[in-house]
């Protein structure tokens, strides 16, 4: 009964304000009944929040002092001439004056009563104008989308309602008949009595109305006093239930928007190819911060763009409550060890499907799917057990997701690994200390939102994480707290008391712009996001700690918590980033200005483009190889074969051999030692050559100056690249077979055919064994020290082991002289006989040391010996015509010198013919694939093209792009503004 009497007078207060007023729409709500007022459209805050000035007037509160009253026609009552009989009529004015009065009275009491009591429940109404980002937007769109001036028309006027009242001049008329007289009265003022006990029921504890009689404050004593308790249980229940009702039909209208949305989604998706899809705004900004990861800071150019940075304890619920916020199970999951090893990046934005993919790859995950789901979870988990480096517990790269969903809120989070407290056993030593420093460096951006994630299950004094938000942000001004584990804390906490003090911020030593309680989930991995939000909002329902006021309607629910973070996020987003760009276009002209002071004559090539141009460079200096002519190769190849094997053709086959005892023996022995040295190390030996010759030609083409064009930026990457390709070049080893078979045929060829090869030969042996003489008077000048001449000259004297072989050479020689056909070997009845004439001119000598020096004295005199038969062979090329018939000439020595020098000369062609049609082109290749391994490898491009003009023109270029990124980013956000 008394919800109808407060509707018709809303209803009579409405039309009364609109007929007084004149006003058509948005009537004052300080002239509206307080029913009226409180269900009154809540866009216009000043409406609930602005406190009406203080109105001690009868009449303005007054419920009917608008109303167009009729004249009442009183009686003529004439003093003095009124008789005895008239008399009771007199009274019986003055009692219907009196019921005036009470009338009147009543008004005024029931008015003041509705005035203390709007002024009391003002009070404790908290200023919400800092929460209204929590009421959907459309909400505040209500009045554009309903016609509030059709419902004014369509409620009656003032006209209308005062036909309903009572006709005061019937009731003067008919003053004969008092019961039909008093009855309209008396039911008129139970009217106003029960709206004004209507108003105290709505009013503060405690609250009197005001009662202009006595016989209205007798009235009021007949109603049932209701206590404070049950009113404030009765409005509470009424609260909630009216709270899970708009909740239960905005989620049904935030679903059928969903679906909507994705059915338009769906629909531009299909017509992507009939026109240029646009970047939505978040993917816009999430670019951005994708280029300021990897951009190497050296110019102190560090970003302050905005960030949603997620930082809490170890297990506290960090993850959960992303993945609640991404709806989708995407991060490995693990029970009390550290899962997040390094920073992810994850963007959120709404598309048509819910799929998930990462920057620097194209496959798409759908998140719908539980294998998809394992694969991006294992994807991750690998990920970033390769970001972190040997010998560590954590990294510092950031890994970038994209998920798209519909509704989902745009935002782009920082997952960030767990502050803990002790380093444990298989953990790096400095894990902890790197924790805090990755924590510190994204959360020092004056711009970020701190998403502080404390569980609510264990014991406020063990978080680490609060004391560390409140010095990087000791206001509050950008921090966000968020209590997990809600289910947990009730059940186990003693005090539910402590919840709301966490919850109100009066527990943990820092301030936050809002704090919420979220639960994400029972504990067990398997389960799904519907489950945990249907477990979410059916333990909200049945909490205590909402149903008594401990938490607030808005403070709960992850759905709650991503609509908080989203606005906060682009609050920030808006308000800071014409100033980031701002501070990137004077870095830009910073860095142009140092450019053009330095290198004004050089192009602005970043890194990438010189290593470019370093490609073209080396592939160039590689197809050079091909241009060197086969003499140059030939003559190469030969003289470095001959270095490498005239030692083993002296001292293993020719000296052996010309100890023999004639020229048959000699061939033969010659024979031999050729075959088996062409069997086991000659073709190995051939090939060891060639490659190192090709080795030594591509290191001259790739070191090479050339003048003023030589760029020293690219040493350090042409070195890398020779060293890598040398270390991938593998010759071919067929080379050696067919190399084998051709110098074991030039070696068996013994025939010269003219005079010109046999010179070329004699030539050749001279040479050989002048340069071996040489390196022989050299080893004996060591042996028995310098001679008179140095002396005098050089002031310098022999030592005592010098003295020593100086006297064992002279009597070496001595002996060499007395049989010139000596054998190549001393006797030991000889070196006895050398030893004991040395010991009898004083000179002690052991015979070890006879026996070396006979070596090189002998070794010299033989050599001597052979040079002057090659002065004899020089004639003798017609007694080899002859096969030296009728002669006692032997010139065998001097065909073996042919046969090696042949046998060189076809082995350099041959290898020189593999070296240009194979092994050069296998080198190109060799090199290409090392260039593209070098360029996909940012750090080996990093540490090999170094320098400052490569650091700054990165630089030049990163803060171009992010300039121009953050400029189209300014301008789709205000044209979507």
């Amino acid at each position: 009964m008394w919800r109808t009497r407060a509707a018709a007078a809303c209803v009579i207060c409405r039309s009364l304000a609109n007929s007084s007023c004149g006003i058509k729409r948005k009537s004052p709500l300080q002239n509206l009944h307080l029913v009226s007022r409180s269900v009154h459209h809540p866009y216009y805050p000043s409406a609930r929040f602005q406190r009406p000035p203080l109105r001690i007037s009868i009449q303005q509160f007054s419920s009917l002092n608008r109303l167009p009253l009729h004249k009442t026609k009183l009686l003529n009552v004439k003093h003095g001439y009124q008789s005895h009989r008239n008399f009771w009529l007199a009274r019986l004015a003055s009692r219907l004056l009196r019921v005036r009065y009470l009338i009147l009275g009543s008004a005024v009491g029931g008015g003041y009563t509705a005035k203390k009591t709007y002024e009391q429940w003002k009070d404790m109404i908290p200023d919400l104008e800092d929460y209204k980002w929590i009421v959907p937007d459309f909400i505040w769109e209500l009045d554009e989308l309903v016609d509030i001036e059709k419902l004014l028309k369509a409620l009656p006027d003032a006209d209308d309602l005062a036909k309903l009242m009572p006709d005061f001049e019937k009731i003067g008329e008919s003053l004969a008949s008092l019961k039909g007289f008093l009855s309209p009265g008396y039911n008129l003022v139970s009217e106003v009595i029960g709206a004004s006990d209507l108003l105290l029921l709505l009013g503060s504890p405690g609250e009197t109305a005001f009662r202009a009689t006595d016989q209205g404050y007798d009235n009021d004593k007949q109603f049932k006093k209701v206590s404070d308790k049950e009113k404030i249980d009765q409005l509470q229940e009424e609260l909630l239930r009216t709270q899970l009702k708009y909740q239960r039909m905005l989620e049904r209208l935030e679903k059928e928007n969903k679906e909507l949305r994705k059915l338009v989604l769906q629909r531009d998706d299909k017509g992507i190819h009939q026109r240029k899809l646009k970047k939505s705004l978040i993917d816009m900004y999430s670019e951005v911060l994708d280029i300021l990861s990897d951009y190497d800071a050296s110019y102190n150019t560090q970003d302050h763009l905005p960030r949603v940075v997620v930082v809490g304890d170890q297990s506290a619920g960090k993850t959960s409550v992303l993945e609640m916020i991404a709806q989708a199970r995407i991060f490995p999951r693990g029970s009390g060890e550290m899962m997040t090893r390094s920073p992810v990046k994850v963007t959120l934005s709404e598309g048509p499907h819910h799929v998930a993919l990462f920057k620097d790859s194209s496959r798409e995950f759908d998140l719908t799917k539980e294998e998809d789901l394992a694969a991006l979870r294992n994807e991750i988990e690998i990920r970033m057990r390769n970001s972190v480096k040997e010998g560590c517990t954590v990294s510092t790269e950031t890994i970038s997701l994209s998920v798209k969903g519909p509704g989902l809120q745009r935002m782009v989070l920082v997952d960030l690994p767990g502050v803990i407290s002790t380093v444990t056993s298989g953990m790096a030593p400095d894990t902890k200390e790197t924790i805090f420093s990755i924590s510190r460096a994204y959360m020092q951006n004056p711009n970020a939102i701190i998403l502080c994630i404390q569980d609510g299950s264990v014991d406020a004094e063990r978080s680490i994480v609060t004391d560390l938000v409140s010095q990087m942000d000791p206001q509050g001004k950008r921090t966000i707290f968020v209590l997990t584990k809600v289910d947990l804390a009730e059940k186990n906490v003693a005090s539910p008391n402590r919840i709301q003090q966490i919850i109100e911020g009066k527990l943990f030593p820092m301030k936050a712009l809002g704090y919420f309680a979220v639960v994400t989930g029972k504990g067990n991995s398997s389960e799904s996001i519907e489950s945990i939000k249907e477990y979410e909002e059916e333990f909200f329902q049945n909490s205590k700690l909402l149903k008594t006021s401990m938490l607030k309607a808005h403070q709960v629910t992850t759905k709650n918590l991503s609509l908080a973070v989203s606005d906060c996020f682009w609050k920030m987003v808006r308000e800071s980033v014409e100033q980031q760009a701002d501070a990137f276009k004077a870095t830009r002209f910073n860095l142009e200005t140092e450019w053009k002071n330095n290198y004004p004559r050089l192009r602005e090539l970043d890194r990438n483009e010189l290593f470019e141009k370093a490609k073209n460079e080396i592939l160039d200096e590689v197809i050079s190889l091909t241009q060197v002519t086969p003499k140059h190769w030939e003559e190469m190849l030969e003289k470095t074969l001959w270095e490498r094997v005239s030692t083993h053709v002296i001292e293993n086959i020719y000296l052996p051999a010309a100890q023999t005892a004639n020229s048959g023996t000699f061939n033969t022995t010659v024979d031999i030692k050729l075959k088996q040295w062409t069997d086991k190390q000659l073709p190995n030996k051939a090939v060891e050559v060639a490659w190192e010759t090709l080795q030594e030609e591509f290191s001259r083409f790739m070191t090479e100056k050339k003048g003023k064009e030589h760029d020293d930026i690219f040493d350090k990457l042409k070195q890398a690249v020779k060293e890598e390709t040398i270390k991938r070049h593998k010759w071919n080893e067929r080379a050696e077979d067919s190399l084998r078979v051709i110098q074991h045929n030039a070696l068996e060829d013994r025939s010269i055919s003219d005079k010109q090869q046999w010179d070329a030969a004699i030539h050749f042996m001279e040479e050989t064994l002048q340069s071996r003489l040489k390196d022989t008077e050299s080893v004996i000048e060591d042996m028995v020290g310098p001679d008179w001449k140095k002396r005098w000259l050089h002031w310098v004297g022999r030592t005592k082991e010098q003295n020593i072989r100086n006297e064992t050479k002279n009597e070496l020689e001595k002996l060499i002289k007395c049989n010139e056909d000596h054998p190549a070997y001393l006797a030991n009845d000889e070196v006895t006989t050398v030893r004991k004439n040395l010991e009898a001119r004083g000179v002690a000598v052991d015979p070890c040391l006879i026996k070396d020096t006979w070596h090189q004295i002998y070794r010299r005199y033989f050599l001597k010996s052979a040079l002057s038969h090659c002065n004899l062979c020089r004639r003798g090329f017609y007694y080899y015509q002859r096969h030296f018939v009728d002669s006692e000439l032997e010139c065998n020595d001097i065909v073996l010198f042919w046969r090696i020098q042949r046998m060189l000369a076809i082995t350099a062609n041959t290898l020189r013919q593999q070296l240009t049609n194979t092994e050069v082109r296998r080198l190109e290749k060799n090199v290409k694939e090392v260039l593209e391994d070098f360029a996909e490898d940012n750090e080996k491009k990093v540490m090999l093209l170094t320098g400052k003009r490569v650091q700054l023109a990165e630089d030049l270029k990163k803060v171009r792009e992010i300039q121009e990124k953050l400029e189209a980013f300014i301008e789709a956000l205000h044209q979507e503004k």
